[in-house]
C-alpha cells in the first residue's frame, strides 16, 4: 500500500474532480491545522496551517509519525486503541477537545487544542486531527489568573493593614471596605456595598470640616488627593465616636480615567491621648503630678501680666522640708516619695483653685498666689502651710514628722519676672532655716548679700583644690588606759586667700549641695594617708588616721576602689586608715553599703560609726555591718556632769559596745569630770579639747615628740605644748 492513500483519485469523472478540488480548497482554507493519520499513526495529509504551526514543509511531515509533532502519548495511543476497537473508541471521541502541547521543528513547545474524528476509507481507518494554536488563549487565561491573583493579594493585603480603606464608584457609593474599615465604622462589607459613602463614613461637618463624601467628590472632580483635617470625628454605626485622620484620593482605571475614590483613615484617639499625656508630663512633676518649674514660670508670668492690668500683687512662697533628708536616707526612697506625695496633697488643699502648687525637685515646693489684695494674705497662708505640713504623715506603716521653712517674695516689690521672684523667695527660705526652721520669712534686699556670699564660696571652692588652699588639721585620739596617742582624726580647713582660715561649717554644706565634696573628700583621704605614712617612716609608733566620709562620697561607684588605690599609692598599711561614717550614710541602702564596707574591711581598713546615737533609731544594722568602732557623740558625753540619770545613755552605749566587741571612742571630752567618768566606765578611747584641739601637722608632730619623751597628753600641759612654735628637727 502506498504511503499516501489516494483520497483524491485522478481517474474519476469531472464532477468528482470538481468536488475533490472543492474539499481540497476547504481543507486549505480551514483556520486550524488539519492532520490526517492512518492506522499506523503516520501522517498522510496536512494542510497549510499545519505547516505554519509546526514549522515544517508539507513533504517533511507526510509519512512521519504523529508523535514527532505531538510527543505526548495521548494522541498516538488513541489512534492505536481506536483501530483495535474498530473505530468505536474514536467515534466516541469525536466531540472531545483536549489541551496538549505541540512541538515545532525547532524543538520549541506551544499549547494546542486537539479535536479528532475518524473516517473509514478504502485504505482503512483514518483519524483526522484538528489542531488549534491556543497560545494567545493561554496567555489571556494567565493574565486573567494573574490579575485575579493580584486582586486577591491586594484584598488580603488591605485586610491585613491597620489603616481603614474604603473605595467608592464615581457616584461615591461604596464598592469596598477592608476589615479595619468594617471594625471602625461598624458596617460589614456586605451591608455597606452600594450605600452612599456619607452613610458609612459619617464624619459630618463639625468644627468647620467638610464631610468625607464631599471630599471624595472633590477628589474625583479635581483628580488629586484631598487631605481631611486631622481632628475629624467619625460617628460609628452604633453612635459612638472616634477621632480619626484621613485622606481621600481618586481611583483610575487602566486608561487613566477616574473610576471612583479611595478613603484611607486611622483611629487617632490613642495617639491624641498619648500626645496629651506627653504634653502633661512635660509640664508636671512625675512623682506628685504637680506643675513643674517650667509650667510654674509661665503661670507666674501670666499672673504678673494680670496683676499689672488690675493693680494687684503676686506672691511666691518657696518651701523646703526640714528633716526630709534624714527620713529619706534612713528609711529609703520609697518612704521618702510617699512623704513627698502626702505633703503635695496637703499643700494643694491649702490654696485657692486659681493658685498653683509646684514641685521644683527634691523636697522643694513653690506656691504661687495670684491676685493678692492684702500683703498679710501670704503670711496667713504661710502659717496655714506650716501647721498642715507639721501634722503627722503616714507612709507604709510609718508615722513621719516633718516641718518646712518658707521664704516669700512679692510682685512688684521683690521682682518683676518669674526668675527673680523665685530666686528671692529661695533666698528668704534659707534665712528662715537659719532663724531656726519651721518658720517663714519675707525677702529683704540684705539677704541677697548672703546669697552672693554663698555663690562666691561655691565659685572659690571650685579652684581651691587646684591652688592647694585646703589643709588638714589633726585631733589626737587618746587611749584612756595608757594615756598615749593611738590615732588622729583628720579635719578639713580652707586657707582662703582673702578670708583666711575657714572652718568646715562655712563651706562643707555648699560642697555637699554642689557635689564638690566628692573631689574634696578624695583629696582628704589621699593627703591623710600620705601624712600617716610619713609619720610611720619618721619612726613614730603606728598612728592610725581617721577620715570623715560624706554620703555623696560613699555612694560614688568607685569609692572603695579609690580608697584601696590610695593605700597602694601612699604605701600606708590598711589597718592604719579608719573611715568614719554617720549612720545616715549607709542606712539608705543597707545591703549594698554592707558589701562596700566588707570589701574595705577585708582589705584591713577600719570602719567607725561617727556621732553614734544621734541618727538611725534601730541598732539592728550593727549586726549587719562590718563595724570596728563606735564614736559616742559629744551631746551624750556632756550629760555626765548633770548626774547619773543623764549619763545613763552613755553608760548603756559603752556597755553595749563592749558586749558587741566593738571599740568605743568618746568625742568632745572637755573636762576632768568627763574624763573621770569615762575611766570609771572603762571606755577605751577619747578625744576632745581636754587633750587637744585640732592642730596643724607641725603641732601634731610636737605632741608626738612630747609623747616620745614620756609625757602624757592632757589638760594645761597640752595647751602649753601647743603654744610653742614648730618642733625642732629630730630623728626618731
Amino acid at each position: 500500500m502506498p504511503l499516501i492513500p489516494q483520497l483524491f483519485r485522478t481517474d474519476r469523472p469531472a464532477r468528482h474532480w470538481r468536488s475533490e478540488n472543492h474539499y481540497r480548497r476547504l481543507l486549505e482554507a480551514a483556520p486550524d491545522a488539519l492532520i490526517v493519520v492512518n492506522e499506523g499513526g503516520l501522517i498522510v495529509l496536512v494542510n497549510v496551517q499545519a505547516e505554519k504551526q509546526f514549522g515544517y514543509l508539507r513533504d517533511e511531515l507526510l509519512g512521519q509519525p504523529l508523535t514527532n509533532i505531538i510527543p505526548e502519548g495521548f494522541a498516538g495511543q488513541l489512534v492505536i486503541d481506536g483501530a483495535r476497537s474498530g473505530g468505536e473508541m474514536l467515534a466516541n471521541q469525536q466531540a472531545a477537545a483536549v489541551d496538549l502541547k505541540g512541538q515545532r521543528k525547532d524543538r520549541s513547545w506551544f499549547p494546542i487544542e486537539l479535536t479528532l474524528s475518524a473516517v473509514r476509507s478504502a485504505q482503512g481507518l483514518l483519524t483526522i486531527f484538528a489542531i488549534r494554536d491556543i497560545t494567545s488563549r493561554k496567555r489571556a487565561e494567565a493574565n486573567v489568573l494573574q490579575k485575579m491573583d493580584e486582586l486577591n493579594r491586594a484584598q488580603v493585603t488591605l485586610n491585613c493593614i491597620g489603616d481603614a480603606v474604603v473605595c467608592t464608584d464615581l457616584t461615591t457609593n461604596i464598592t469596598f471596605l477592608n476589615l479595619a474599615a468594617e471594625t471602625m465604622t461598624g458596617w460589614p462589607m456586605k451591608e455597606a456595598w452600594g450605600r452612599p459613602l456619607a452613610d458609612i463614613l459619617n464624619t459630618g461637618a463639625s468644627a468647620g470640616n467638610g464631610s468625607s463624601a464631599n471630599t471624595a467628590e472633590l477628589a474625583i472632580l479635581e483628580k488629586c488627593a484631598e487631605l481631611v483635617p486631622t481632628r475629624c470625628v467619625l460617628v460609628r454605626r452604633d453612635g459612638t465616636k472616634l477621632q480619626i485622620e484621613n485622606s481621600v484620593a481618586p481611583l483610575h482605571d487602566q486608561y487613566g480615567n477616574a473610576s471612583g475614590a479611595v478613603v484611607v483613615f486611622r483611629d487617632t484617639t490613642a495617639a491624641q491621648e498619648m500626645a496629651q499625656q506627653i504634653i502633661h508630663a512635660a509640664d508636671h512633676d512625675w512623682l506628685t503630678d504637680l506643675p513643674n518649674a517650667r509650667l510654674l514660670s509661665r503661670r507666674i508670668t501670666t499672673a504678673i501680666e494680670n496683676a499689672q492690668r488690675y493693680g494687684l500683687r503676686v506672691a511666691v512662697l518657696f518651701l523646703d522640708l526640714d528633716g526630709f533628708k534624714h527620713i529619706n536616707d534612713s528609711l529609703g526612697h520609697s518612704i521618702g516619695d510617699q512623704l513627698l506625695q502626702s505633703v503635695a496633697k496637703r499643700l494643694v488643699g491649702c490654696v485657692r483653685p486659681g493658685d498653683t502648687v509646684s514641685r521644683q525637685g527634691g523636697d522643694e515646693f513653690v506656691v504661687l498666689l495670684t491676685a493678692v489684695q492684702r500683703k498679710e494674705d501670704p503670711a496667713n497662708l504661710a502659717r496655714r502651710l506650716l501647721r498642715t505640713v507639721a501634722e503627722v504623715h503616714s507612709a507604709d506603716q510609718h508615722d513621719l514628722h516633718v516641718t518646712t521653712s518658707i521664704g516669700m517674695s512679692m510682685f512688684p516689690d521683690d521682682g518683676h519676672d518669674a526668675e527673680t521672684l523665685i530666686k528671692n523667695a529661695d533666698t528668704a527660705m534659707y534665712q528662715a532655716k537659719e532663724n531656726g526652721r519651721q518658720g517663714f520669712q519675707f525677702f529683704k534686699p540684705v539677704m541677697n548679700a548672703r546669697a552672693v556670699e554663698r555663690q562666691s564660696i561655691e565659685e572659690a571652692m571650685r579652684i581651691a583644690l587646684e591652688r592647694r588652699e585646703f589643709s588638714l588639721h589633726y585631733q589626737p585620739k587618746i587611749d584612756l588606759r595608757t594615756g598615749l596617742i593611738t590615732g588622729a582624726e583628720a579635719l578639713l580647713r580652707w586657707n582662703h586667700p582673702d578670708r583666711g582660715l575657714l572652718f568646715p561649717s562655712t563651706f562643707i554644706p555648699v560642697a555637699e549641695e554642689t557635689g564638690l565634696i566628692v573631689a574634696i573628700g578624695k583629696w582628704v583621704i589621699q593627703d591623710a594617708c600620705a601624712q600617716a605614712k610619713g609619720w610611720s617612716d619618721a619612726g613614730f609608733p603606728d598612728i592610725s588616721v581617721a577620715v570623715n566620709v560624706s554620703a555623696l562620697e560613699f555612694r560614688s561607684e568607685r569609692f572603695a576602689c579609690d580608697v584601696l588605690a590610695t593605700l597602694d599609692d601612699t604605701g600606708l598599711l590598711p589597718g592604719n586608715l579608719e573611715l568614719e561614717l554617720t549612720e545616715s550614710v549607709f542606712m539608705k541602702h543597707l545591703d549594698s553599703a554592707a558589701a562596700i564596707l566588707q570589701s574595705l574591711r577585708s582589705a584591713g581598713v577600719q570602719i567607725a560609726v561617727d556621732d553614734f546615737g544621734t541618727g538611725y533609731s534601730s541598732l539592728s544594722y550593727l549586726r549587719k555591718l562590718p563595724v570596728d568602732t563606735l564614736k559616742i557623740d559629744r551631746s551624750f558625753v556632756a550629760q555626765v556632769e548633770l548626774g547619773a540619770d543623764e549619763a545613763a545613755i552613755l553608760t548603756a552605749v559603752i556597755s553595749m559596745a563592749r558586749s558587741l566587741r566593738l571599740h568605743v571612742i568618746a568625742e568632745g571630752v572637755e573636762t576632768s569630770e568627763e574624763l573621770a567618768f569615762l575611766h570609771e566606765q572603762d571606755c577605751g578611747q577619747a578625744q576632745g579639747f581636754y587633750f587637744s584641739r585640732p592642730v596643724p601637722v607641725s603641732s601634731f608632730v610636737r605632741l608626738l615628740l612630747q609623747q616620745a619623751d614620756g609625757q602624757k597628753l592632757e589638760g594645761a600641759q597640752c595647751k602649753q605644748t601647743l603654744s610653742m612654735g614648730p618642733p625642732p628637727m629630730r630623728a626618731l
